[in-house]
C-alpha cells in the first residue's frame, strides 16, 4: 500500500479543491490517501461540501490561512510535520502556493521519499509588488530543488514556470490537466435552465451573460462591467449580466456599475443590468440558465468556470490568462483575446450576442472538447502513471 498525503491551500471554491478531492477519492486501490488543507477567508465560500460529498473526511488546519503570517504559518508547518510523522506517507503531494511552500518544507524536513507539487496558478503575475514577487520566485526555486516532481496543469503554464519565470528545468515538470465531473452538466439541462431563469425572472428573449468566480483584483471584473456597458449600447438585443461569486472587490464593482450608468441589484430584477447573485455552489443550474460565460482574468491557472461552462453547452468569451488558450479553442468553442486588449474583448462579446448561429456552433464544439480533455478518468490515469514512475525510480 502506497500512502499519499495531499495538501491544499484551503477549502475554498476553485480548481484545486476538485482536483485534490477527485484524486483522493478515485486513485486506484493500492493508494491510501489523506486530504488536509487550510481554512477559507470569510469572503470565500467554504467548499468542504466537495470532498464530503465524495465520502471523504478531510482535516482542516486552523493555522493555515490565505494571508502570509509568520506565527500562523509556523504553526501550520508544525501541524503538517506532526501529521507526516503519524501518517508516514510515501508521497506528499501539495496543491497551490501556500500548501506548496509549507507542505514541501515539512515533507523535506521529514525526509518523505517523494515530494510532488502542482501549480494550479502562480503568484508571479498580478498579485504582489516586483520586490515581493522576486522573493517568492526565489522561494519557489528553492522548493523546486526539494521536489521530486512538479506538475503543471497546462502546457502554457509549463512554459511560464520553466522559461518565463525559470523556477525549475523542464525535465522536472509533468503536464497533467485538470479533471472534473462533467456529466452532471448534461443532466436535466432544460429543467435547470427553466429553474434558473424563472428564479431570476429572465425573459426568454434576454441574453443572460455570466461571470463565475471570486471577486478579487486578479479576476479583473472591471473589464466585465465595462464590456456589459459597451454591448448594451451596441446591440438591439436585451442583455442582462450575472456576477456569480463574492469577495473583497464587491463594493468597488458596484461603484463601477454606478459610474458606468448600469443598474444593479442583489436580488432578481428584470429591470437591472447587472445582478449580483453571490455564491451559487451548484453551478450547473446557472450555467444552464445563462447564454454566455465570460472570464476577464489577468492571471489564471486552468479556468474551471470555462471548462464547466463548455460542459454545460455554453459558448465563452475570455482573456488569454494562464491556460485559457488550451481550455477554449478560439473560433471553435469561444472567442479569446490578449489580457488588457479591452476593445477586442468588447467586440468578441458583442459578436456572440448578435450571432446566434456562431454561438450555437461554439456550444456544440465546446461540449465535445472538454469531455475529451478534462474528465476525472484522464486525471486519475495521468496521476497514477506519474506516481508509479516516481515510485519505480526510488526502488
Amino acid at each position: 500500500m502506497t500512502k499519499v498525503l495531499r495538501i491544499l491551500n484551503r477549502f475554498n471554491v476553485g480548481g484545486p479543491i476538485f482536483n485534490a478531492s477527485y484524486l483522493t477519492k478515485y486513485m486506484p486501490s493500492q493508494y491510501e490517501s489523506k486530504l488536509i488543507g487550510g481554512i477559507n477567508d470569510e469572503s470565500e465560500a467554504n467548499s468542504l461540501y466537495v470532498p464530503e460529498s465524495l465520502g471523504l473526511e478531510p482535516i482542516q488546519l486552523a493555522n493555515m490561512k490565505r494571508k502570509v503570517g509568520l506565527l500562523d504559518d509556523r504553526k501550520a508547518y508544525l501541524d503538517i510535520k506532526k501529521i507526516i510523522k503519524e501518517f508516514k506517507p510515501d508521497i506528499v503531494h501539495t496543491h497551490a502556493s501556500k500548501a506548496g511552500a509549507i507542505g514541501r518544507f515539512a515533507a523535506s524536513n521529514c525526509k518523505v521519499p517523494i515530494i510532488i507539487h502542482t501549480f494550479h496558478g502562480n503568484v508571479f503575475d498580478g498579485y504582489f509588488s516586483p520586490a515581493k514577487t522576486k522573493i517568492f520566485k526565489s522561494i519557489e526555486r528553492y522548493l523546486a530543488e526539494k521536489s521530486t516532481a512538479i506538475v503543471c496543469i497546462s502546457n502554457g503554464q509549463k512554459e511560464q514556470i520553466c522559461n518565463e519565470h525559470q523556477i525549475c528545468p523542464p525535465e522536472k515538470v509533468h503536464v497533467i490537466p485538470l479533471g472534473l465531473d462533467l456529466d452532471r452538466f448534461s443532466e436535466n439541462e432544460e429543467f435547470k435552465r427553466y429553474a434558473y431563469r424563472t428564479k431570476f425572472e429572465i425573459a426568454e428573449d434576454t441574453i443572460a451573460i455570466g461571470i463565475i468566480g471570486r471577486l478579487v483584483p486578479v479576476k479583473n471584473h472591471s473589464l466585465f462591467i465595462q464590456a456589459i456597458s459597451y454591448v448594451k449600447n451596441h446591440t438591439q438585443k436585451k442583455v442582462q449580466a450575472f456576477i456569480i461569486g463574492d469577495g473583497e472587490e464587491r463594493r468597488s464593482i458596484e461603484d463601477l456599475c454606478r459610474i458606468m450608468g448600469l443598474k444593479y441589484s442583489k436580488r432578481p430584477n428584470p429591470k437591472a443590468d447587472v445582478i449580483f447573485t453571490s455564491w451559487i455552489l451548484d453551478v450547473e443550474e446557472p450555467i444552464a440558465g445563462l447564454d454566455l460565460v465570460c472570464l476577464t482574468s489577468i492571471n489564471e491557472g486552468t479556468p474551471v468556470s470555462l471548462i464547466e461552462a463548455q460542459a454545460g453547452g455554453r459558448a465563452v468569451v475570455a482573456t488569454k490568462a494562464g491556460s485559457t488558450e488550451e481550455v477554449v479553442k478560439h473560433n471553435e468553442t469561444g472567442l479569446i483575446c490578449d489580457v488588457f486588449q479591452d476593445n477586442q474583448f468588447y467586440l468578441n462579446l458583442l459578436e456572440l450576442i448578435d450571432n446566434d448561429e456562431l454561438r450555437k456552433k461554439f456550444e456544440k464544439n465546446g461540449k465535445a472538447h472538454v469531455q475529451k480533455n478534462y474528465s476525472i478518468k484522464r486525471l486519475v490515469d495521468d496521476t497514477d502513471r506519474l506516481y508509479q514512475s516516481l515510485l519505480d525510480s526510488t526502488k
